[in-house]
């Protein structure tokens, strides 16, 4: 059985979390109190941060690192593309993803006031750049569900809770994050603590 080191609010951690339930297979979830990571669990990890996946004698950390391993080792419902061009430009939107926003996530949890209000500046910036994609499309690549939306939707979920606003321009964007947070799956893999996140 796969065994998921996880924390209750971590964004990456959710991200694994939406792709184990996606795949409906049997796992375990642990929570780790990412103040107080078990000397054992964070000597695993290069940084010492979950998420952390264990199947056997497999030990993987880095949220997308994981939820590819998932997906090729559970590959139904298959969630990166199939084919290899497709597949090149998800992983290179992963990449971006990483890079424009999900890097400011460290400064809205743990910065300072300066660090936090410009972390909210770009993440905004960067979600009203993408918005249009979905006055076109119902997902990220197009009409189906793929890894992409299994990676930007615990960001979208927690755009209250760090305090981000987004523009008229991004509204497209936000009638897509409804349609994600109303896929039952999704919301199978909220812990209690996320559940509070959004009124």
């Amino acid at each position: 059985m796969m065994t998921l080191y996880s924390t209750a609010t971590c964004p990456f951690s959710h991200r694994c979390r939406i792709v184990l339930h996606e795949k409906d297979m049997d796992f375990q979830v642990v929570d780790v109190d990412p103040n107080n990571i078990p000397e054992d669990i964070a000597a695993i990890s290069s940084h010492g941060k979950v998420p952390i996946l264990i199947e056997r004698d497999l030990v993987l950390y880095e949220a997308n690192i994981i939820n590819e391993y998932i997906d090729d080792r559970f590959p139904h419902p298959q969630l990166m593309p199939a084919e290899p061009v497709m597949r090149a430009r998800a992983r290179l939107l992963l990449y971006r993803f990483e890079k424009e926003l999900f890097c400011y996530v460290e400064s809205l949890e743990q910065g300072n006031q300066k660090a936090a209000d410009k972390a909210r500046v770009e993440i905004a910036n960067g979600l009203t750049m993408i918005a249009p994609v979905f006055d076109k499309q119902k997902y990220i690549l197009g009409d189906e569900y793929t890894m992409l939306d299994v990676v930007i939707a615990p960001l979208l979920w927690r755009l209250d809770h760090y305090g981000i606003k987004l523009p008229k321009q991004a509204a497209a964007l936000l009638k897509y994050a409804e349609r994600l947070f109303s896929r039952p799956l999704f919301i199978d893999a909220l812990t209690p603590a996320e559940k509070l996140m959004r009124k």
